[in-house]
């Protein structure tokens, strides 16, 4: 293996997208700790609709679970709309296998249009997580629709929270 293996799990509709902008500093924050390779789930892109049952999943949408399922480190990084994240996104999970996630370093991402929608990390994120015995991250990341120019993120404070994050999270970690 020549790095850690994230599976990164984007459950933004939009391409290019602010989570997507999000995670891009994410991943190059944590390809500057330790060596990354880095494969992107787009939720939206899948053809999940009609997908209720796992054994009915197409080839791509399987392959994209057992992705998730056995990378050494998921990032789960969704908008939030309505207070919570999307439709398509949680679909997905229901799909993932009820143990394939135990102990599993997951760090949590969210965008929204405000501060007040950091909470989904806590409050709808953390709890979907630990139905599935993961280790959800001790940091969470969140930015708001004015901490980026489009989609990429400029606020310094939300790069800080980024890498107090990672620095957190390494201990956490498999050798790479």
């Amino acid at each position: 293996m020549s790095g850690l293996r994230v599976a990164v799990v984007n459950g933004s509709p939009s391409q290019p997208s602010k989570t997507m902008g999000l995670v891009d500093v994410i991943l190059e924050t944590l390809g500057g700790l330790t060596p990354i390779e880095v494969s992107r789930i787009d939720v939206y892109r899948l053809g999940l609709a009609g997908t209720i049952e796992r054994s009915d999943a197409p080839p791509e949408v399987e392959a994209a679970l057992r992705t998730a399922e056995e990378a050494d480190l998921l990032i789960a990084a969704t908008p939030v709309f309505r207070g919570s994240y999307p439709g398509m996104f949680k679909q997905f999970f229901d799909l993932v296998d009820q143990y394939a996630l135990v102990d599993k370093p997951v760090l949590l991402a969210a965008t929204g249009g405000g501060d007040h929608h950091a909470l989904v990390l806590e409050h709808a994120l953390r709890p979907l997580f630990g139905f599935f015995q993961a280790l959800t991250l001790p940091v969470a990341v969140f930015a708001s629709g004015g901490d980026f120019d489009g989609t990429v993120l400029l606020n310094p404070r939300v790069h800080g929270r980024i890498q107090v994050a990672l620095e957190s999270a390494v201990r956490f970690l498999p050798a790479a």
